[in-house]
């Protein structure tokens, strides 16, 4: 994946998990775990980003079967 390249949501979801495991580890340092934090808000806001823009998209969709 290049750096213009989007992750997909399973990526993600994925990462942001990965966060979350390292965090649970007890002897990560503050600053490592301050670190995977941070990495895990921005795949988190990523995945709200998809999630939202997937929901627009199935929106479009219904109203496009209302007509």
């Amino acid at each position: 994946m290049t750096d213009n390249e989007k992750p997909t949501f399973e990526e993600a979801i994925k990462k942001l998990e990965d966060c979350a495991e390292k965090m649970d580890d007890p002897t990560l340092s503050l600053e490592d775990a301050i670190k995977s934090f941070e990495e895990g808000a921005r795949h988190y806001k990523l995945c709200e980003e998809i999630l939202d823009s997937a929901k627009q998209r199935i929106e479009v969709i219904g109203a496009d079967q209302e007509k």
